[in-house]
């Protein structure tokens, strides 16, 4: 063997230990390049799977609160239209009341009675619907008879009658102090009271619509 044939031979020796390390290096690089890919495709989905769950949890409560307030809303105006048909109920039984003219009167008499015995001013002005103060009037001496010395009581003129279905409003002649014993006041003060016996009636257990959607 001569001296170029060893040559030749290093050379090719040389040349196939520089192929196997090349494809040492590119399997190493292809394998990282497929770990990194991997695990970009991980984090992916991850994120994807994240953002999936949130939008669905969002959906969820976004149909929870839409039906809450739906039937939020059907309850304001069941609890309403009973509210109402309680106040017809108790104006038709009213005008019953009203009806009866001795037991109104005694009873209008009682109302300023009690309504001078709360305003501390010496000085009352009564009002009431012009009907009844047709009435007052024809009863005023019985009325004063029944009201301490220390008060005076007058009845407003036809001209000052005041527009309610029954009973009076008293006031101080300076103003300062009222007492309203009308029907509608009366029930003005009922009302959340009638509410309250509404939503026992309705709502036994307890008035909670967030039970009705987590348990």
């Amino acid at each position: 063997m001569n001296q170029v044939d060893e040559l030749e031979r290093a050379i090719l020796a040389r040349a196939e230990r520089l192929a196997a390390e090349y494809r040492e290096r590119a399997a190493r690089s292809r394998d990282q390049i497929l770990r990194e890919a991997a695990e970009r495709l991980r984090q992916r989905e991850l994120q994807e799977e994240s953002i999936a769950r949130a939008l669905a949890e969002r959906t969820f409560h976004q149909r929870v609160q839409s039906s809450e307030l739906k039937m939020q809303t059907q309850l304001d105006r069941m609890r309403w239209n009973l509210v109402l048909n309680v106040e017809n109920r108790l104006a038709e039984r009213m005008r019953t009341f009203i009806a009866d003219q001795s037991a109104y009167d005694a009873w209008l008499k009682d109302l300023i009675v009690d309504a001078a015995a709360l305003i501390e001013s010496p000085e009352i002005m009564v009002y009431a619907n012009a009907h009844d103060q047709r009435r007052l009037f024809m009863n005023w001496d019985t009325i004063l008879a029944a009201l301490p010395p220390s008060k005076q009581v007058r009845l407003a003129s036809n001209d000052a009658a005041i527009a309610t279905l029954g009973g009076i409003l008293a006031i101080s002649t300076d103003g300062r102090i009222r007492v309203d014993q009308t029907f509608e006041g009366r029930l003005a003060r009922l009302r959340p009271q009638i509410e309250q016996v509404i939503l026992e009636r309705l709502f036994p257990g307890g008035f909670d619509i967030g039970n009705l959607f987590t348990g």
